[in-house]
């Protein structure tokens, strides 16, 4: 089911169902109520909060995702964002194909080697992105509340406050899930911490930067750029505050995507549906 499902329209199809396979219709706890025979909810993707879970819990319906399959592509999608904004690519690009041939015009690009990465959280996503930047000769930072330092430093990884990452990092990509504790992290307090030639990168979900926030620190030159690849509403309305910024670099929410990756999700999330159907434990079960 996808986002311009109505709630109509998802009890026609699952109100009577043995199972949902869910993308990003909204499950909230009056449609799960009225799910008669529903017996699992597989979300095709990683986050579940387009789901009740404390509905589909008492209910005993099992709810589960497929976090194992765009680790690759999201943590290239990542590095792909930061180093076009440390190499002023797309800026570039535009300028070549307007008929201008100016290097003036996309300074200053600084060395990336020797630089720093500030990974918020550092879940498997994060763990690639610190193994890709270290290849290309970057000091890797990270915040994660749940991780021990020395399964870090084991990594190669300094794990630190988020304070001291957002002034330390010359790259903050940010691999959080949302909650309503992470909402907005990435805010106006984070970003007045940060240096001046700085940007900040998103690949995880859009509610987790600020996007009024990121805009007023550009505008006052507190950072440098951003590359988003999610944002608060997808798609975004005409109003959306970073259209038009030649330091901004926006993706339609494609870091998840290969033509492997989706493979992956759906063979992988059919296979939850059948595991429960056939009383069977899920691989991936997020609530029971």
């Amino acid at each position: 089911m996808s986002a311009s499902v109505g709630a109509a329209d998802v009890l026609a199809v699952a109100q009577h169902a043995d199972a949902v396979i869910n993308t990003y219709a909204q499950l909230p706890a009056e449609l799960v109520d009225r799910f008669e025979r529903c017996r699992i909810i597989a979300r095709t993707g990683i986050g579940i909060d387009t789901v009740d879970l404390a509905a589909a819990t008492a209910r005993g319906i099992v709810v589960t995702n497929v976090p194992e399959y765009c680790e690759d592509e999201v943590s290239d999608h990542a590095m792909a964002l930061m180093l076009a904004l440390a190499r002023n690519v797309t800026r570039g690009n535009t300028l070549v194909h307007g008929g201008s041939w100016d290097l003036a015009a996309v300074k200053p690009i600084y060395r990336v080697r020797g630089r720093t990465v500030g990974l918020v959280g550092f879940g498997k996503i994060a763990r690639l992105v610190a193994a890709k930047a270290q290849g290309f000769g970057l000091g890797v930072l990270a915040f994660d509340p749940y991780v021990d330092p020395a399964d870090a430093a084991a990594l190669g990884v300094e794990l630190v406050p988020l304070e001291e990452l957002l002034a330390r990092s010359d790259f903050v990509s940010v691999h959080a899930p949302l909650t309503p504790e992470t909402r907005h992290m990435i805010g106006a307090e984070a970003l007045a911490l940060m240096r001046p030639e700085a940007v900040v990168v998103n690949t995880a979900r859009g509610g987790l930067v600020d996007v009024v926030a990121l805009a007023e620190a550009l505008d006052r030159g507190a950072i440098a750029g951003a590359g988003l690849d999610v944002l608060p509403d997808e798609p975004p309305g005409a109003d959306m505050p970073l259209y038009g910024r030649p330091n901004v670099i926006l993706t339609p929410h494609t870091a998840f995507y290969s033509e492997e990756s989706v493979l992956d999700l759906q063979v992988k999330a059919a296979q939850q549906v059948a595991l429960v159907l056939t009383g069977q434990d899920p691989v991936y079960p997020v609530n029971l």
